[in-house]
């Protein structure tokens, strides 16, 4: 019974190996049992005596090579039998050859094979069921935005973005878009019960949509290459997900606490593709999921019904598509909508919010720089996108994906901390959501050249320095820095996840280990590469910490200055969708160019 102190007797017999011995040695003595460790290479005779002179009450044996092991082992229990201590003594055996049928079968108590634990040993010894953690049971959503107050420690900056953002909300005052229209018909048509009332509802919502989503209201055609899944499809993958639910278990892949939340990106195209993405991520360890929408549903004007698929990038954002993903998912999964770059910004949301989505992203700069989208449309459209994410509780990243396009950090971060000032305003949670990347502009500059440390540090650095916020690092890390091989695409994001841990950020999005160099699908063998190079990375470090050099410090208050500088030209420019369009914020000779889907769609 557990509680009560028990004398246990270890013995190795192995010629040389007593190592396993040793680490369940010390954990009997932590759980107030008394040890006793004989040495390696004795005879049965010599472990015999043992047991009999120092009269235990358990003998744990040990045996790690595998030839004769059967032999050997029968012998000794025949010993143990002879001498008249089988029947007061319980005995086990453990090793790399040992299976609990063949202890069974030699006449031992217990027999414990590769990967048993020294709670399962402690457990034996004690006369107790073991019983395992579940970590599948065990494992909880994080909420990365807790604990934040969201204060600002840079005051000029802070006074920049309040002027800013005064300015953003007066612009978009009485201002609409068809997005905004069709979100707000969007929720009526979820809300209706009486499907003629629907109907009506589904012919205005066609009047604010372009002539491709239209005529799948009007004629029921769909765009080239997509199409709904057929019912025995549908089927099928319910039985799949229940199937799979039902024997998944799941893989820990946080060795501290402080380490990061891990997010994967998905975005097959196919909804069944997307789910078996995601059961192979949560069952090695990935804490939430991010759906990748379509780059053609960004620029449309609308959404489709009903569960489809298609051949292009990304995933088609439906009602029915999320709801099927959302049901999916494992209690513990976080899972985020993306909605940041185009037309659909604020169903997208809106849906999101309705289906119980944990998390989105919106992102004015970067989606009229970077994304296509026209920034006055996309201004409009951000802020009441910002609002339905308060409404529904939904905390928001805030990307700055135009990095890749050319843009320096430090504009970058400008636009993202306006968007950062408009979610604090409108009562929104948002998360700064800095690239690890080896964009280009350290190609330019050379700030890579010695190490991708320093960089990557002085804008978290830098970022701390200006605001107590949630950080989540992505999308992905790593990027640019990974190659067409796996094995060293999975070691870039490796190092880069234990960088972030090592910085404190909250979270990270990781790419598979084919994803950024993909000429065709991305497979679920590439994925589980990253996760474990990732909880490997995890292992080695714990919580020691990466320390980058001086720079990082110099190069941190660089890019503060830099924001202000960006800030400042902003809060003096007309308005700040001017500012987008002037290239305050990135300009055509930094790579960004304001988009033009949505162009002239806004009204009063």
């Amino acid at each position: 019974m557990a509680g009560v102190k028990r004398k246990i007797l270890l013995a190795p017999l192995d010629p040389v190996h007593d190592i396993g011995l040793k680490v369940i040695k010390r954990g009997l003595e932590k759980a107030g049992h008394e040890t006793i460790l004989l040495p390696p290479d004795l005879t049965h005779e010599e472990v015999i005596k043992a047991i009999i002179e120092n009269d235990v009450d358990v003998v744990l044996i040990s045996r790690t090579l595998g030839y004769g092991v059967a032999e050997l082992l029968a012998r000794f229990i025949d010993l143990a039998e002879a001498a008249g201590i089988r029947e007061k003594v319980k005995i086990g055996i453990g090793g790399m050859a040992i299976k609990p049928e063949l202890a069974a079968e030699l006449g031992f108590d217990a027999g414990f094979g590769p990967g048993t634990t020294v709670e399962e040993a402690i457990a034996f010894v004690e006369g107790r069921e073991y019983v395992p953690v579940n970590y599948t049971q065990e494992k909880q959503k994080v909420d990365i935005t807790e604990g934040y107050t969201y204060a600002f420690k840079n005051k000029n900056i802070e006074s920049l973005l309040l002027k800013i953002t005064d300015g953003i909300l007066d612009y978009v005052k009485g201002l609409s878009t068809p997005g905004i229209k069709r979100a707000q018909i969007r929720e009526k048509i979820l809300d209706e019960k009486d499907e003629k009332t629907k109907d009506i509802l589904r012919r205005e919502y066609a009047s604010y949509c372009d002539e491709m989503i239209k005529a799948f209201y009007e004629k029921g055609t769909l765009k080239n290459k997509t199409r709904f899944l057929t019912e025995k499809e549908i089927a099928s993958l319910k039985d799949y997900v229940e199937r799979t639910n039902e024997n998944l278990q799941i893989t820990r892949l946080q060795h501290i606490k402080e380490n990061p939340v891990v997010f994967a990106q998905y975005g097959t195209g196919c909804p069944f593709m997307d789910i078996a993405h995601i059961k192979v991520c949560e069952a090695w360890g990935a804490d939430g999921v991010v759906h990748f929408d379509p780059s053609w549903g960004a620029r449309t004007e609308g959404f489709y019904e009903g569960y489809i698929t298609h051949e292009e990038d990304g995933s088609v954002i439906t009602y029915e598509n999320l709801k099927r993903i959302k049901d999916s998912l494992l209690p513990s999964t976080l899972w985020q909508v993306r909605a940041h770059r185009g037309l659909n910004t604020p169903e997208t949301v809106l849906l999101a919010g309705k289906l119980g989505a944990d998390l989105t992203k919106i992102n004015i700069a970067y989606g009229s720089l970077g994304g296509g989208t026209d920034p006055e449309r996309l201004t409009v459209d951000a802020v009441e996108a910002i609002k339905y994410a308060a409404r529904f509780n939904m905390p928001f990243d805030v990307v700055t994906n135009e990095e890749l396009c050319g843009v320096p950090a430090f504009k970058a971060f400008a636009g993202m901390l306006i968007t950062v000032m408009l979610g604090i305003r409108l009562g929104a949670k948002p998360i700064l959501q800095p690239l690890f990347c080896y964009s280009p502009e350290v190609m330019i500059n050379g700030r890579m050249e010695n190490n991708y440390v320093d960089f990557n540090a002085a804008k978290i650095i830098a970022l701390r320095n200006i605001i107590d916020a949630p950080i989540w690092c992505g999308a992905p890390i790593g990027f640019l820095t990974q190659t067409e091989d796996r094995v060293q695409s999975s070691l870039s994001t490796a190092l880069h996840a234990s960088l972030a841990s090592s910085l404190g950020v909250d979270a990270i999005t990781i790419a598979s280990a084919d994803e950024a160099y993909s000429g065709g699908p991305i497979s679920a063998a590439s994925r589980v590469d990253t996760l474990r190079a990732v909880q490997a990375s995890f292992r080695f470090f714990g919580n020691c910490s990466i320390t980058p050099s001086e720079n990082a410090e110099k190069w941190a208050q660089e890019l503060i200055e830099g924001i202000e500088r960006v800030l400042y030209r902003v809060s003096t420019s007309e308005s700040f969708v001017k500012a987008l369009y002037d290239g305050i914020l990135g300009s055509r000779e930094d790579g960004a160019y304001p988009g033009r889907a949505g162009q002239n769609s806004t009204f009063r």
